[in-house]
């Protein structure tokens, strides 16, 4: 006696903001192939931009299959036989000839449109609503992340947090890790920090408050968009990857382009970390640190609104000191006031102690929640079925 077939799921994926859309797909497609047993096929408007973080696509091209995952470009995508689910990343909108046959078929396949994370309150009400397509009639679920229980919830693989402590208990890992990045390993009494954001004007300003602080600063830099402004900062024109810019009580190393499993290592192995855009603020979140989030900038400021929405959930069981330190960086930050956001460095340095507590307790509270592939698994179950 056979057991239910393996659910099929297509995942359409137009790459925008650099390396995050691809790397939200890749974590989910990964987690519905490996946890939920799926047959899953992500397509890719560029899959070069996920190969960046794939080596093994890299080497073999689109159409291969990553860790049971089928890897194809769009064009591909378009001529596809749709499977029973169709999940559509950050409504990029399926080509037209695949919708048509997802119309044709005699029991239209489950469409998901997978949003973009938000903790503004109206996430909460419009989770899981349907639209009928004007012309065809299907129905399109609106699927949010988020951080409530009548939320999408957020990718978390299993095993995640047991992989966090091991690698934190483990000295000889952490200094491996940096030798595997071609850098010098921080000093045991050095504040470490984990550098990745948007191009920001307050960057000079924050690394001269670093060089001139007391205590000695280890900033870990992945290769990307901040390169050029520390550069300039620096006066070394050429910085690539193990190169090594000492000034004051800081050290600053460039890290190569990190692998996602990686990636998280380096947040895992500092005391702050600086993010941007999504997949990263919601691995900073996992890693149990205190962070800084530098959100995607959008028209009109409304990327402002979603800050300070997440700030208002994340700061609410916080003491007064540790929130203000908080709040008052990460909007220097975001302005990319210079002098402001030096100002508010060494309050914000001196409540690390309980905003380390804080991160532990809150990724406590949203892991309870449950996580994004089971709960949007058992969503698409329910409207196949």
């Amino acid at each position: 006696m056979t057991g239910p077939a393996a659910l099929r799921i297509d995942i359409f994926c137009a790459v925008i903001d650099n390396f995050g859309d691809a790397g939200v797909c890749w974590r989910l497609a990964r987690q519905l192939a490996a946890e939920h047993a799926c047959v899953v096929r992500l397509w890719l408007d560029r899959p070069d931009v996920l190969a960046a973080l794939l080596p093994a696509l890299c080497q073999s091209g689109p159409g291969c299959v990553v860790e049971g995952v089928t890897i194809g470009d769009w064009q591909a995508g378009a001529a596809a036989e749709p499977a029973e689910v169709v999940i559509e990343a950050f409504a990029c909108n399926p080509p037209d000839s695949f919708v048509a046959r997802m119309a044709a078929r005699p029991r239209p396949p489950v469409w998901i449109n997978l949003e973009y994370l938000s903790a503004e309150d109206w996430v909460d009400r419009s989770h899981g609503l349907p639209s009928k397509h004007p012309q065809l009639g299907l129905l399109k679920h609106f699927y949010f992340p988020g951080f409530t229980p009548v939320t999408g919830g957020l990718l978390k693989e299993a095993g995640l947090d047991a992989a966090r402590q091991a690698f934190q208990a483990d000295n000889e890992a952490q200094r491996g890790f940096w030798r595997a990045c071609g850098v010098p390993a921080p000093q045991p009494q050095a504040l470490r920090v984990s550098l990745f954001a948007y191009e920001n004007a307050a960057l000079p300003a924050l690394l001269d408050a670093w060089a001139a602080g007391e205590g000695q600063l280890y900033c870990a830099v992945p290769a990307g968009r901040s390169l050029p402004a520390i550069a300039g900062w620096s006066g070394v024109a050429d910085l690539q990857p193990g190169c090594v810019v000492t000034r004051g009580s800081l050290q600053l190393v460039v890290l190569p382009f990190l692998s996602q499993p990686d990636y998280d290592r380096l947040l895992w192995a500092c005391d702050l970390n600086f993010v941007r855009g999504e997949d990263s603020f919601v691995r900073a979140q996992w890693a149990q640190r205190p962070f800084v989030w530098h959100i995607y900038q959008q028209e009109e400021a409304a990327h402002l609104i979603k800050l300070d929405a997440f700030l208002l959930r994340y700061e609410a069981a916080l003491a007064a000191a540790p929130r203000d330190a908080l709040r008052n960086f990460w909007q220097a930050w975001e302005a990319q006031d210079g002098a402001t956001t030096a100002r508010c460095w060494p309050a914000l340095q001196a409540e690390l102690t309980p905003l380390k507590d804080h991160a532990a307790s809150w990724a406590g509270s949203i892991t309870k929640f449950g996580d994004l592939s089971s709960k949007l698994l058992i969503f698409c179950k329910d409207l196949v079925e």
